[in-house]
């Protein structure tokens, strides 16, 4: 199993996803406060089935998350330009409009809270080129990461 987390850089809150490449399946993601990141990255590395690598947005604070996730795993700076619109999208995509929303433009549509997961989802797909499903009905941006 290819186990491969993503990292939405930011100074007081990051979005964060465990992905497993192989079934193309989010394990665990959410928005976290920076201050809680590293921990939570520290015991998905050390968890059984262990951190490949770390894909980290080349974007705010991300020298200073370099240094200090390099020593968890190996970790690879990706490209987080337009992620945040690419986000919303995504966020429509596994979790569709219901009801009388569902006849609104999606370009119109705001999903409800922060989208640092999804960014942080959009990195890691268009890096390996790979569509993820995301295992829950209910979105990640009002819960932290398990």
């Amino acid at each position: 199993m290819t186990r491969i987390v993503a990292v939405d850089p930011g100074r007081s809150k990051c979005g964060l996803v465990l992905v497993d490449v192989n079934q193309s399946l989010v394990v665990a993601g959410g928005v976290r406060l920076a201050s809680d990141v590293e921990a939570l990255v520290s015991s998905w590395c050390t968890d059984s089935a262990g951190v490949d690598r770390i894909l980290l947005g080349d974007g705010t604070s991300s020298a200073e998350w370099l240094n200090r996730l390099q020593n968890l795993a190996s970790v690879q700076l990706v490209d987080e330009t337009g992620t945040t619109l690419r986000a919303r999208d995504r966020y429509w995509q596994l979790w569709p409009p219901q009801g009388w929303r569902r006849w609104i433009p999606r370009g119109l549509l705001l999903p409800p809270g922060d989208l640092d997961a999804l960014a942080a989802l959009v990195m890691l797909e268009q890096s390996l080129n790979i569509t993820c499903r995301w295992p829950t009905n209910a979105p990640p941006i009002r819960s932290e990461p398990e």
